[in-house]
């Protein structure tokens, strides 16, 4: 994470949670988020120095100014003021993790060969709210290489059940003992 990603991202979360805005600007985020990654152009568009800063801020009241708070309005302008709006990705993360933090939720990504089904998805979450102590939430990725098992990675923390990562701890085991 950047540094300003992660100041600006702090900032607006601190101000957000102060007049209980916290939930409207995550949700609002990662649409603004969404709409910035499917149009790169616009986000290019706001980022160039040679459009006239006062058209590029007129440009984001006309397309989000009815759709955002105030609050949320003006933090985009302000990176688009300092030059700053690519790092609006990184000021999400920011803003995320300290939602995330001060709700009690971790985020966990469960990788899979497979697709897990519903049902299977609702065991492993509860297994891992069990081990985090927090409310968990649960994405989800097919990756074939692992050959089988699950893979977790919750907050940071690696749980290693694929038959890729046993394969590979074998190897590790092998090479050790032969060397």
């Amino acid at each position: 994470m950047s540094k300003a990603g992660d100041l600006y991202g702090q900032s607006l979360y601190d101000l957000a949670a102060e007049e209980n805005l916290s939930d409207d600007i995550l949700g609002e985020m990662e649409a603004v988020k969404g709409i910035f990654d499917e149009n790169p152009d616009y986000v290019a568009l706001l980022s160039e120095p040679s459009v006239p800063k006062k058209e590029r801020l007129q440009l984001v009241d006309e397309a989000l100014g009815s759709s955002l708070t105030a609050y949320h309005l003006s933090f985009i302008k302000i990176l688009i003021e300092k030059g700053l709006l690519r790092e609006y990705s990184a000021c999400l993360k920011r803003f995320r993790k300290s939602y995330n933090e001060e709700h009690g939720i971790a985020d966990a990504l469960v990788t899979t060969a497979v697709a897990l089904s519903g049902d299977q998805l609702e065991q492993l979450k509860e297994k891992l709210e069990k081990i985090s102590g927090k409310k968990v939430l649960l994405k989800q990725k097919t990756d074939p290489d692992i050959l089988g098992g699950v893979r977790v990675d919750l907050e940071g923390q690696l749980f290693d059940g694929s038959v890729k990562g046993r394969l590979s701890e074998l190897r590790k085991k092998v090479d050790e003992t032969v060397i």
